[in-house]
């Protein structure tokens, strides 16, 4: 009899917390220690010059583009010493590795074996070498070949009683040219439903970017941070999340730039950074960063935006025009009126509690931002991961709109996204509600109707899957189980699934939790050679500042059994659609080429884009913000000033507000190891950080064992022993690690308007640990 595999890493064993070591937490980030780290897990693989060779060509123009953030590569002042931060090097480190999950793995262990290790020793295992099945009532995956897993997969959908029974999941690691053909064929099949990583993450900057300024991007190039007056860095990690961005920071720094840093934890990346490629960095102090340090409460943010609203206009109101950008509100905005009457229903001092700030300290950095107009705004998922994300973003805009920064050098917007190519998936077309336009154009290159109604995104596909509405889950990358909110019911629901299929580079939970069948296919990784008839061949992607440019994999593939991801999506369509298709799938999966050419007839800006892409460092996409030009729903050339509300928080005694984060030893749900480094934690990932004064009240001690509670939608989640550790972080905030305390976060807590899962503001109860009897 099948037995039902783990959600979580076992979690039930307090001796294992033994191991648990607290240091001072890092004032500065990187330095020679990031070196060492990054490294070493080169070493610890077996791959050193494998690895250090990979490390060289590593978004290097004419090499591959790295795996893990979206952070651009200069344009033109490449290091040749390296462009790549510390955990890019343990991202390939893990891709590069020459160790190998066989079927002799698979036959050797069983699926609920392999699910009681916990989430670092699963992808420890090594590189996926060869399609494998779970068949139903299985214990094991076994060997089937691509022909026969495509034959599965064709069988599955094609027994649907409707396209809308399946759904398409992307993760941000798939390249331009794999993310139109997937998104193609889904289209071809009959439905939209392509939930993607972005709903999980940044979808909110690109609702309300694209309400205010037309467009869902950011809009500032790298060189903008160059030269600028005021960054503020919102709600982001620069050490752990975007480690490269630390030195487009000091670049500004050292040209006059202050940066203002608003977050509930002061985290390392945000106060210095010690440059490893520079003397100052490796003998010196290295340079400081945050001028001003905001500590706000979780979701207090609003309330500093609104506070410094109101000095500024204050400040305008002393000294007409020095503040103010008058002739930019004039020319481009709508709703100026309407907005500063809006602002007079606030009080300072009441916006100061209710962010958690010192009003003199808002004072300050109205100060810093009032004579200036060249600001940028850098903003994390400490913002996009809550209910008011929105808002919050709109109001950012507004700031923006009164200080005219945008659409000029050396000020704009920055959404800090997470993966390499999730702005790239969505450009290609991936998303669940394309817009008529698009479609359109589909319908007229490739001559099918494509459906018109909306898909599912990743909270709808959950529910969905848990109705029985999904029977068909195929995910290109990405680990979906454990990056999803409300672990336990995203299980409940992947179990009622009749097919799961998943491409992927290694070994993850989210093979564990199936339906009936199951299928996993190995793909190629950033680094791979990519051969066609033995020539090499390079996809391309688009950073977060729009930049689509090659990537060019070095390394021979350590299985002949792997294919990429553009090749697997051909060969599905192929499968399932046969002679219903009017696309010529072979063309495709045999030649980039020729997915170029056609992306350039269905995507604006890709002109010649089989030409541009060749040329070293690629190309920018067209950015009309960037330009002075605004284009929205409602207006033309005009950007919308936005009326938000405050939001509301009501905590009993006992409960807390918790954010889930990355440590710095992982990467979204990659967990590369124990070690959060500037936090001071070694050797354990469950962990809740505390007020001392809320400890103090509650009746904890440090290295208490507790167990953390959540009772959204009035049902009680659990996640078991956590060891509390005090930490500089507002009163009744605490934070934990994710995935470990996903299955806290209700499924029905999203994002308004977004529908992103709101993961930095859970309601939880923390109580005492009682082991089980």
């Amino acid at each position: 009899m099948e037995e039902q595999s783990k959600t979580q890493p076992d979690a039930e064993n307090p001796e294992k917390l033994l191991n648990l070591k607290v240091s001072k937490a890092k004032t500065w980030a990187a330095g020679i220690p990031a070196v060492v780290a990054a490294l070493l897990d080169v070493v610890e693989e077996g791959i050193p010059f494998r690895g250090v060779r990979a490390l060289f060509s590593m978004n290097q123009k004419g090499g591959f583009d790295c795996s893990s953030c979206a952070w651009p590569d200069p344009d033109d002042d490449r290091s040749p010493i390296g462009e790549y931060c510390e955990n890019g090097a343990k991202a390939l480190a893990e891709e590069a590795t020459t160790k190998k999950v066989t079927a002799e793995f698979f036959a050797q262990y069983s699926v609920a074996d392999i699910a009681k290790l916990s989430d670092f020793e699963i992808g420890k295992k090594g590189r996926l070498t060869e399609p494998v099945y779970l068949p139903k009532g299985g214990t094991h995956y076994q060997p089937i070949s691509w022909d026969h897993a495509f034959e599965k997969i064709a069988e599955h959908l094609n027994a649907l009683e409707s396209p809308d029974e399946a759904a398409f999941y992307t993760s941000g690691r798939t390249g331009n040219e794999a993310s139109f053909v997937y998104q193609l064929f889904t289209k071809e099949f009959g439905t939209n439903n392509l939930p993607d990583c972005s709903n999980m993450c940044h979808e909110t900057s690109g609702t309300a970017l694209s309400q205010t300024i037309g467009i869902g991007k950011g809009t500032v190039k790298l060189e903008d941070f160059y030269d600028t007056d005021v960054i503020l860095i919102i709600g982001q990690n620069p050490g752990t999340n975007a480690p490269r961005m630390m030195s487009a920071l000091e670049k500004g720094k050292k040209n006059g730039a202050k940066i203002i840093a608003i977050n509930p934890l002061p985290e390392a990346g945000l106060m210095g950074f010690r440059n490893p490629q520079e003397l100052n960095g490796i003998l010196g102090t290295g340079s400081r960063f945050a001028d001003l340090f905001l500590q706000v409460k979780i979701n207090g943010d609003m309330a500093i935006f609104k506070a410094l609203e109101i000095l500024l206009y204050e400040a305008e109101l002393k000294s007409p025009g020095k503040v103010f950008d008058h002739e930019f509100i004039a020319n481009h905005t709508v709703g100026y009126g309407d907005f500063i009457n809006h602002l007079k229903n606030y009080r300072l001092e009441e916006l100061a509690v209710q962010a958690g700030v010192p009003l003199a300290q808002i004072r300050e950095a109205a100060e810093i931002i009032g004579p200036k107009n060249r600001l940028i705004f850098c903003w994390g998922m400490g913002l996009t991961q809550q209910k008011n994300g929105v808002d919050m973003l709109k109001e950012i805009v507004n700031i923006t709109l009164l200080k005219g920064s945008i659409g000029k050098p050396g000020a704009g917007l920055c959404p800090v996204r997470g993966h390499s190519n999730v702005q790239g998936n969505r450009t290609m077309l991936i998303s669940e509600k394309p817009t008529q336009a698009q479609l359109d154009r589909l319908k007229s290159v490739f001559g099918f109707e494509p459906p018109r109604k909306n898909g599912y995104d990743v909270v709808n596909a959950i529910k969905a899957m848990h109705a029985g509405k999904v029977k068909v889950f195929f995910g290109m990358g990405g680990n979906f189980l454990s990056a999803t909110p409300d672990t336990n019911y995203t299980a409940e629901a992947m179990r009622k699934l009749k097919l799961n299929v998943q491409v992927s580079t290694k070994l993850n939970r989210g093979h564990l939790i199936h339906g009936e069948e199951a299928l996993i296919l190995p793909a190629l990784s950033r680094s791979d050679k990519d051969l066609y008839d033995g020539i090499p061949q390079f996809v391309s992607t688009e950073n977060s500042m729009g930049v689509v440019q090659s990537s060019k994999g070095i390394l021979d593939p350590i299985s002949n059994q792997m294919r990429n991801e553009t090749r697997i999506v051909c060969e599905m369509a192929k499968a399932t659609l046969g002679s219903r298709s009017v696309i010529n799938w072979d063309k495709y999966a045999n030649s980039y080429d020729e997915i170029r050419d056609v992306i350039e007839q269905c995507i604006p800006g890709f002109e010649d884009y089989n030409k541009r892409v060749r040329i070293p460092g690629g190309f920018y996409l067209p950015n009309g913000p960037r330009e002075g030009k605004f284009i929205t729903e409602k207006f033309i050339d005009k950007a919308p000033f936005t009326l938000t509300d405050l939001p509301v928080h009501h905590l009993a005694d006992d409960e807390y507000m918790m954010a889930s984060v990355r440590s710095h030893d992982q990467f979204n749900t990659t967990i590369y190891g124990l070690e959060d480094r500037y936090r001071g934690i070694k050797n354990e990932r469950r962990v809740i950080f505390m007020n001392q004064q809320d400890m103090d009240k509650a009746g904890f001690v440090e290295g208490e064992h507790v167990d953390l509670f959540n009772y959204g939608d009035n049902i009680e989640r659990v996640a078991r022993l956590f060891v509390v550790v005090p930490y500089s972080i507002p009163a009744s905030n605490t934070v934990t690690y994710y995935p470990e305390t996903n299955v806290l976060m209700p499924i029905n807590s999203v994002s308004d308007q977004s529908n992103t899962p709101v993961g930095k503001l859970i309601v939880i109860k923390i109580k005492k640990h009682v082991p089980d009897s």
